[in-house]
């Protein structure tokens, strides 16, 4: 469930990015569009995947927080059923599950680590394994996609100097 609501809001926001320039990437421009064509900027894709990539990166980072968040509101909610710790229920050794005495949750990287008396522990199982990777990922991504526009931005206007100075 959890995958399919990522998918839904990339697709949103992949579509929101798309349709902010109308003709360019659905085909031939609408009429009122095509009086006044848009003079290419150079390093306009890279744009655009440094953005997508950027705007995917941050999604997902809030979702992996947003797991984080509910699993410190699960560990810290007493009562009846709470011991041991309801995230650190899953994702270890029941044997370990019983000796928990607390937990350690963490912005960055995203995790929520269950801790036992003797200092060991394990990782519990409701942050997303694929959420650090999948930022870090989407996040060099974005990175890359500014640098190579920035580059070839760079080099079209040295390209365009040089053929000025002849």
């Amino acid at each position: 469930m959890s995958v399919l609501l990522l998918f839904v809001l990339v697709a949103v926001v992949t579509a929101v990015v798309l349709a902010r320039r109308p003709g360019t990437y659905a085909g031939p421009a609408p009429e009122a569009f095509a009086a006044a064509p848009e003079p290419v900027r150079p390093g306009g894709g890279f744009r655009v995947l440094a953005g997508c990539a950027g705007a995917a990166a941050a999604l997902l980072y809030v979702w992996g927080a947003l797991c984080v968040g509910f699993a410190v509101m699960e560990a810290e909610d007493g009562g009846t059923g709470s011991a041991p710790l309801r995230p650190c229920r899953t994702g270890g050794p029941p044997e370990l599950s019983g000796r928990v005495i607390d937990y350690d949750a963490s912005l960055l990287p995203l995790g929520f680590r269950c801790e036992t008396a003797d200092g060991d522990g394990y990782d519990s199982a409701d942050i997303p394994g694929y959420v650090n990777p999948g930022v870090a990922v989407l996040a060099l991504t974005a990175v890359a996609g500014a640098v190579a526009a920035g580059c070839t931005t760079e080099l079209r206007a040295r390209a365009a100097t040089r053929e000025g100075g002849r």
